[in-house]
């Protein structure tokens, strides 16, 4: 019997039923341990001023994945919930997430940043810091070689793939030669999926007419349905 998950497990579900103050939450997010940070982000129902914003947006990278997944989930409702204006300013935090080893987490962050469009100095500096991210992707993407493993090469395919997703509602803040040329290289991945990216961009922005020739006759039916 592992006595230490069943003693993990009691004293979650001890913590999920009582009842916490705003402030016993808060202090949770500051400085407890992975279970309070994780029950405090699932119970926070309400942000007040600009250190609560900011003690739970400090958990949202950095930090063991069910505490990251836990916040994330909490910032989407609580966007939806009326509370945006206080996540504007965290566009670095929110591109780092967007691009997690989590996918729950990379499309709670892609969904709560496309909530925060309406703020362009937020959009802009978004659309910037993943811009960023793809190009450096795709350049770790060309010094792997047949031999590297497996697995370090997905790692930056996972990151691309997001990156291009969350740009279907971000490309507007892109430079368009910026975006035309990160495109253009991307369309060249054998991956199928992030030519399928690729493909739904060229569509939202609709003034790509090279690369939507290109791709509207790719040998992936994925990529292809796209158009």
């Amino acid at each position: 019997m592992n006595t230490d998950l069943d003693s993990d497990f009691e004293q979650a579900y001890l913590l999920a039923e009582r009842v916490f103050t705003q402030d016993q939450l808060v202090e949770f997010l500051k400085s407890g341990d992975i279970k309070q940070r994780q029950i405090a982000a699932l119970k926070l129902s309400q942000i007040r001023n600009k250190e609560e914003a900011a003690a739970l947006v400090g958990n949202l990278v950095g930090c063991d994945g069910k505490i990251r997944e836990a916040v994330a989930l909490r910032i989407n409702r609580l966007i939806i919930g009326g509370y945006g204006e206080y996540f504007t300013e965290y566009y670095d935090r929110f591109a780092d997430a967007t691009i997690d080893i989590n996918a729950n987490i990379c499309r709670l962050v892609t969904d709560s940043a496309a909530l925060l469009k309406a703020d362009k100095i937020f959009s802009k500096n978004y659309a910037s810091k993943i811009l960023s991210y793809a190009k450096n992707a795709l350049a770790e993407l060309d010094k792997f070689a047949c031999r590297d493993k497996k697995y370090v090469i997905n790692k930056q395919l996972f990151k691309l793939y997001w990156c291009l997703e969350t740009m279907k509602n971000f490309y507007e803040f892109i430079d368009a030669e910026s975006l035309k040329s990160l495109l253009e290289k991307c369309s060249e991945v054998k991956e199928y999926t992030i030519r399928e990216k690729v493909a739904e961009l060229v569509v939202l922005a609709d003034c790509f007419p090279e690369l939507f020739n290109k791709l509207s006759r790719d040998e992936n039916y994925y990529v292809r349905a796209a158009f």
